[in-house]
């Protein structure tokens, strides 16, 4: 019941909580403090990275959260990516760097999916871990990945208890037993993989482009590079009635058009060239030819104007007086103190150029993170704009001298993709091609290699993983792949198996009335059925009173064979006589000749039909002849048996024969 009274968390949102591990204060307000500490000193340690990233809607922050029923006090934060899931990845970054600078913090992270750090570890999760048995038992602890496991025998396990989890109980677990609790290996190697590249895949996550756009922007953009973000949304999200005010560009006129370089993730850069836009002739924005060198940058400007001019037209009210002063708020003297004991400034001199910069970028976080969180009166983008230029001077002369010395644009190189790139995206992703990778070389030493794949590829691996597959038995939770199993031994019930064929198949001890019910078949994920166990044993006790069922089985089997013996449905299947014909079709390079056996195979066939005994299939053969006509009909893309194979592990070479 837990699970149904938690908080749903907004779409595109994801969630963050920060739990002190025992020991902590016992009383409430050691508590609180000590908590309000923690949000100090987590804001410094990481605002270098924080100072720096450009958010997608909402910015990381956190806040003081105090006891309510069974959740204890704790320091939670909710942030909206929006459209960029990488917003989302690097705040899962930052709670597991989080938890391993301050060990005595546990996090749980989680959006509207629920639990999606199990969703990127799905293949190497535990059978019993689910998302009803999953609440409360997800955590960052000590910068590792921790499960807290169900206790499957409570005499070797006494410390776990049975039941959902509740919060103060999971810490004290990560506290007293972190070894057990820790994630597999695999597990913790899934999400590192993901992870992989953070903090440096912040930088190449950005996209660098020039820019035509009025003056005032590209002030502003130079002081506030995250500005550009609701700008772009903005112009992203743009109805008619917002376009309605940049028929006139009362803020930022087209007159005053410098080049600049702006600073984009590739999120929003993509969000802004993809969009389609012509601007209104009264604007005044105007194109040039498309054959221009830099229509593209005129075009990037015009969107972003755009876009900051409807951001700016939302504004209810146009105060002249700046805001309050960040150092009048009581939490900024402690934040900037533990900037300087994290050497944030980097021995850069009060009063130099890089010094106000970096200043400027520590305001403008502390606002939207931290003081935010103490006020509902938190300004809005077009506000803050308005505000900036208002408190911020600027010279048209000294940006369009600028413009000689822009930097150079990035490469558009990412935004396209090949089929080759895709595919062998696709191959990381699962696991595969990391092996092809690695041996590199030139293409003449690929292909000897997929030719010597090709030469020592057996088919009888198809045959064997396909038998292997149709012995599991699936559930209403889906196939089980064949090695995924346990293997341990499961006694088969032959008189349940009995009665339940007696059920089917109308038997004398079924009544006429009785439907079968599901409950009466087995249904564990780890039974293997064998022949033996199906037609029972002459050793085992009852095997007298299966006899009835299995004559019935036998009779009905046989009724079917008469029926299909009037149809053409056996000839469309290979015989052992007709699948060695095959085989030596395949040998005739050799110099062999087996034509006239095949046509005594033929001959026998017909004499053993014609005195009604039944030829026997080769099955093997049928299976893999059936698969590779299905493999090559999807003409090298994805279909049922190239799905089914590579589920099972196997992986067919290309047909390279075009006949």
């Amino acid at each position: 019941m837990e699970a149904l009274r938690r908080p749903m968390i907004a779409e595109d949102s994801v969630q963050y909580s920060l739990f002190l591990v025992p020991p902590y204060p016992s009383d409430t307000k050691d508590r609180e403090k000590c908590l309000q500490q923690y949000i100090e000193r987590i804001l410094a340690q990481f605002a270098p990275l924080l100072t720096q990233y450009i958010w997608q809607n909402q910015p990381f922050s956190i806040k003081y959260m105090p006891e309510k029923g069974v959740m204890p006090a704790h320091i939670r934060g909710c942030t909206n990516f929006g459209d960029n899931v990488e917003d989302e990845w690097f705040i899962v970054y930052l709670i597991q760097q989080i938890t391993k600078v301050f060990p005595e913090l546990a996090a749980r992270i989680e959006d509207n999916d629920g639990e999606f750090l199990l969703i990127e570890a799905a293949e190497c999760l535990p059978k019993w871990l689910n998302p009803d048995s999953s609440t409360n038992r997800v955590f960052f602890f000590q910068g590792e990945f921790h499960i807290i496991p169900v206790p499957r025998n409570p005499a070797e396990t006494p410390w776990l208890p049975k039941g959902t989890l509740t919060i103060p109980q999971a810490v004290n677990l990560l506290s007293t037993h972190p070894e057990t609790c820790l994630a597999a290996e695999p597990i913790r190697k899934a999400l590192g993989k993901r992870l992989k590249g953070y903090p440096l895949k912040i930088q190449s996550n950005l996209h660098r482009a020039h820019c035509y756009i009025p003056a005032g922007i590209a002030a502003m953009l130079k002081l506030r590079p995250d500005l550009v973000a609701p700008a772009v949304l903005a112009f992203y999200l743009r109805d008619p009635i917002d376009l309605q005010a940049c028929r006139t560009f009362s803020t930022f006129p087209p007159e005053t058009r410098v080049m600049a370089s702006v600073t984009f993730t590739r999120c929003l850069y993509a969000q802004l060239l993809q969009q389609r836009f012509t601007a209104d002739r009264r604007s005044g924005f105007t194109l040039p030819p498309r054959s221009h060198p830099k229509f593209k940058a005129h075009e990037l400007g015009i969107k972003l104007a755009h876009g900051f001019e409807i951001m700016c037209s939302k504004c209810t009210k146009r105060s002249s007086e700046p805001g309050a002063p960040v150092c009048n708020n009581p939490l900024w003297k402690g934040f900037l103190n533990s900037l300087k004991k994290n050497d944030y400034f980097k021995g850069e001199l009060e009063g130099s150029a890089r010094y106000k910069e970096l200043m400027r970028m520590a305001e403008s976080f502390f606002q939207q993170s931290a003081a935010i969180t103490q006020s509902s009166s938190a300004l809005l983008p077009g506000e803050e704009v308005l505000q900036l230029l208002e408190s911020t001077p600027y010279s048209l002369e000294e940006l369009k001298k600028e413009e000689s010395s822009l930097p150079a644009e990035d490469s558009e190189r990412w935004l396209e993709m090949t089929p080759e790139e895709l595919e062998q995206l696709l191959e990381e992703a699962t696991g595969r091609g990391i092996q092809s990778a690695a041996h590199g070389g030139a293409e003449g030493e690929e292909k000897e290699e997929q030719e010597e794949e090709e030469e020592s590829y057996s088919l009888s691996a198809v045959t064997h993983s396909m038998k292997a597959f149709i012995n599991k038995v699936s559930t209403h939770e889906g196939a089980e792949l064949p090695w995924s199993s346990s293997g341990s031994q499961i006694k088969f019930d032959v008189n349940s198996m009995a009665s339940a064929f007696e059920k089917i198949l109308g038997g004398p001890s079924s009544a006429p009335d009785e439907e079968l019910d599901s409950d009466d078949l087995e249904d564990d994920d780890d039974i293997d059925y064998d022949d033996e166990d199906l037609l029972g044993s002459d050793d085992e006790p009852g095997g007298d009173s299966n006899s009835g069922a299995l004559g019935n089985l036998r009779a009905y089997m046989a009724e079917m064979d008469r029926e299909l013996a009037g149809t053409n449905i056996g000839k469309s299947f290979s015989t052992h006589s007709k699948a060695d014909a095959g085989a030596a079709d395949l040998s005739r390079d050799s110099g062999h000749d087996d034509k006239g056996d095949e046509e005594d195979g033929d001959d026998n066939n017909e004499d053993l039909q014609a005195a009604g005994g039944a030829v026997p299939l080769d099955l093997d053969f049928n299976l893999v002849s059936n698969l590779l006509e299905s493999f090559s009909s999807q003409e090298g893309l994805a279909g049922p048996a190239s799905n089914i194979l590579h589920s099972m592990g196997v992986r067919l070479p290309h047909n390279t024969d075009k006949s």
